[in-house]
């Protein structure tokens, strides 16, 4: 509950930051700045942009290179490195139909963080790499490429991603957290993947990469943030696995001491007291400093030092002598009418400006000579210091306390001008009035600490705690509270909801979704916020909580159940039977659907209406709302489907089928640079289906078959997961929190946490669905 109250105290101070003052210079990578986009980087030119605030650049052609710098690109990486809340934020116009990279962070074949459009799939991407070590591809079915202007924000706060376009949200998902350990030797490109691949065409402004969740704030301000990210959330997850291991570390040494203690039943025990690496037995009495202490019941008790004002006879004086607390009667001399204790020093210059150095010895003072000249100095005369107690001259700023102090336990030397003193660290206070010697104070006797209702206050050397009281569960450093009405399930949330346990109450958020206030979710409807898009053949039902792609009429799935509809084939209602054709039609099968068609000699006859326009019975015609669709009138029945491309037609309109582009500009390279391919051509390349269209290569990942398993795995050579029923060999997990392990010393153990098994040192297990899998790390050993 304390984590959760200060991740919603550092949210709101994250909105006011960003609203208020901008954001932390700290946090943020102004892609353009860091690379002085505009001097000497062919193919980008400066534009007139969205606005006028900020500069813009036209990328084109597929001759550039706009790679960082080494030094430039470990700046910008280092300040994502090991992070897992970032924004990725820009404002562009992308050529119609281009497919490209707005940046790319990457190590050899491996990308990190990739942001990518896809015109000719109508796709945002985002790549990078898992926590797991494993290349990733999230991808948002939504056209950028449009030559028009969009304000873009991918936000990921670990396994949580938002995806924003001009200020609306188009997506939310749960996805894998991304892996930020990003090596030293990065590269980063902005406007394409490398040399030779992913080219952005178009105008981009204000590419940065914010370090922080909800970094959509700062492009579309009127957004807010209301809940804590997915990644406080992990964080409380974490922390909770880690007071398990400490709970279990502690139970550990818990039964080691009761066998120790069984074995003294029978002995009898003088509690002791250790203080400083010394021993002192039961009522034992000395002095610490200006304490004095006594060992009672193995506990130390000390009182300070009461000083009574000395009573000094003429010719001494009262002062500190080392290794005594208070102060005795020492011998003065005078001397150029002030009086100096014994031990003190006096520098003074004769005539001829030599500095004589004199010492108060036996009421007497005596000269002193030194035994080796002054060192040089390695500053200015005018930062030169002359001191009252010694010839030699020192720098301004020189460290006295270095020197030797008299500053005991509890007290920290402080340099001044012409000297030092002491100063009692925090939570202490001075014993005597030069702070050589300090006491704890006890700010729970004094009252002067913060706890609140349900907790004791303990005493600490310098500062206390707040302990709670039995029974009671801590909200933060200094109250607790004794209720979770979440764990009871004595709340008000809906069905649908999450509860969330708070100080004096509880809050409910909807699941993913779902949308309300949390006491009340209503089914987030998918398909009619236009969230998703499926396949042509298939149409869009809402779920609750969810949605899917089911095949359209005239259609049924081939059995490889594809998210987005893409396994929907075409149903032959002529060879079925399942068809309309009565009389002396014919029944003809067609993509999607079937036409009843009149043989030759029978008198058939139906005209369309379109449109609202008359078309007759085999009349072809191209739509004016799209030149590449086709359609006909067939028997009363309008049918319209993509132009057909007929490569070996010269004519063929290249705007529609792209892959009938014979020109070498229009081919593409392989990613390993021996292969050519021409428009049109499709190939496979490290689990992801590439197809070369106008010069232009598009990636996409390969669809798989989904699984509904507990453990999976990707076999070596393959991209698709498959089901495995020993989770010791899964590498990837349907996390159930409900499946608990219990570990050696019978502590529950969340699925997804990990420990070292008790008695080594180099044997890892990890809870799986309430399996337990160990293994040995063989760099441990």
């Amino acid at each position: 509950m304390r984590l959760l109250q200060l991740f919603l105290i550092s949210g709101v101070f994250f909105v006011s930051s960003v609203i208020g003052f901008g954001v932390d210079p700290a946090l943020r990578i102004s892609v353009f700045d860091e690379l002085t986009l505009g001097e000497g980087f062919d193919g980008v030119t400066q534009v007139q942009g969205f606005h006028s605030e900020s500069r813009a650049f036209h990328f084109q052609g597929s001759s550039r290179e706009v790679k960082a710098p080494v030094e430039v690109s470990e700046q910008m990486v280092q300040k994502l490195r090991g992070k897992n809340e970032f924004t990725v934020l820009v404002t562009l116009k992308q050529d119609h139909l281009n497919s490209g990279v707005i940046l790319s962070i990457h190590h050899s074949e491996h990308r990190f963080l990739e942001l990518e459009s896809s015109g000719q799939r109508s796709e945002v991407r985002l790549h990078y790499r898992t926590k797991g070590q494993q290349d990733h591809t999230e991808v948002f079915p939504y056209s950028l490429a449009d030559d028009q202007w969009h304000k873009v924000s991918v936000a990921v706060s670990a396994s949580h991603v938002i995806l924003h376009v001009d200020c609306n949200r188009i997506y939310e998902r749960v996805v894998e957290p991304p892996y930020m350990d990003i090596p030293e030797d990065t590269s980063f490109w902005l406007g394409q993947r490398n040399a030779a691949h992913g080219f952005f065409k178009g105008v981009m402004q204000d590419v940065e990469i914010l370090v922080m969740p909800q970094g959509y704030i700062s492009q579309c301000p009127d957004l807010n943030r209301t809940c804590p990210t997915c990644n406080d959330f992990h964080g409380l997850v974490q922390k909770i696995m880690e007071l398990q291991d400490i709970l279990a570390k502690t139970s550990s040494k818990l039964s080691r001491a009761e066998e120790k203690m069984n074995g003294l039943d029978g002995c009898y025990c003088e509690r002791t007291c250790s203080v400083k690496g010394v021993v002192y037995r039961e009522d034992e009495s000395w002095t610490d400093g200006c304490r004095n202490c006594t060992c009672t019941n193995g506990t130390v008790q000390c009182e300070a030092i009461s000083c009574p004002p000395p009573q000094c006879p003429a010719g001494t004086a009262p002062a500190y002598v080392k290794g005594a607390c208070c102060k005795e009667c020492q011998p003065v001399c005078l001397f150029g009418g002030r009086e100096l204790v014994e031990g003190d020093q006096k520098a003074v210059r004769d005539s001829a400006g030599r500095c004589l150095l004199f010492e108060c010895r036996d009421r007497t003072m005596h000269r002193v000579v030194p035994s080796e000249p002054c060192p040089e100095l390695n500053c200015p005369e005018s930062e030169q210091i002359a001191l009252s107690g010694r010839c030699c001259k020192v720098c301004r700023g020189h460290d006295f306390c270095s020197e030797g102090n008299g500053c005991m336990e509890n007290s920290d030397c402080v340099n001044l001008e012409a000297g030092d003193c002491c100063v009692c660290k925090d939570g202490f206070r001075p014993l005597r009035d030069d702070n050589a010697y300090c006491e704890d104070i006890d700010e729970c006797a004094e009252g002067k600490h913060y706890c609140r209702e349900n907790t004791m206050c303990v005493n600490t050397p310098g500062s206390f705690m707040c302990i709670c009281h039995t029974g009671y569960i801590r909200i933060d450093d200094y109250s607790c509270t004794e209720h979770d009405e979440c764990l009871s399930g004595l709340h008000n949330c809906d069905e649908n909801a999450l509860c969330f346990n708070m100080v004096g109450g509880h809050s409910c958020s909807c699941k993913p979704g779902y949308t309300g206030n949390g006491t009340v979710c209503k089914d987030i409807d998918e398909c009619a916020d236009g969230f998703v898009e499926c396949d042509s053949k298939s149409t869009c039902v809402n779920l609750p909580g969810w949605y899917h792609c089911e095949c359209r009429d005239g259609y049924h799935d081939n059995g490889l159940f594809s998210a987005n509809g893409e396994s929907c084939i075409d149903i032959n209602e002529c060879k079925t039977g399942r068809n309309t054709c009565a009389n002396d039609t014919v029944c003809f099968n067609l993509e999607g659907g079937y036409d009843c068609r009149c043989p030759h000699g029978h008198n058939c006859t139906g005209d369309c209406i379109h449109d609202n326009k008359v078309k007759h019975s085999g009349q072809i015609w191209v739509l004016d709302s799209d030149r590449c669709s086709v359609c006909s009138c067939q028997a009363g029945q309008v049918m319209c489907r993509r132009m057909v491309c007929d490569c070996d037609n010269p004519n063929a309109d290249l705007f529609c089928c792209p892959e009938c582009d014979p020109r070498l500009s229009s081919q593409c390279l392989h990613q390993n640079g021996l292969l050519t391919y021409g428009s049109g051509d499709t190939w496979v390349e490290n689990c992801q289906q590439c197809q070369c269209l106008q010069g232009q290569v598009d990636c996409w990942p390969l669809p798989c078959p989904p699984v509904d398993c507990e453990f999976t795995v990707v076999p070596e050579g393959e991209c698709c997961p498959r089901c495995v029923t020993d989770p010791c060999q899964a590498d990837t997990i349907r996390n159930d929190i409900t499946k608990t392990c219990t570990d050696e010393h019978n502590i529950s153990r969340f699925s997804g946490s990990s420990w070292i098994k008790h008695g080594t040192e180099c044997t890892l297990c990890q809870c799986k669905n309430g399996h337990i899998c160990c293994s040995v790390d063989p760099m441990c050993l």
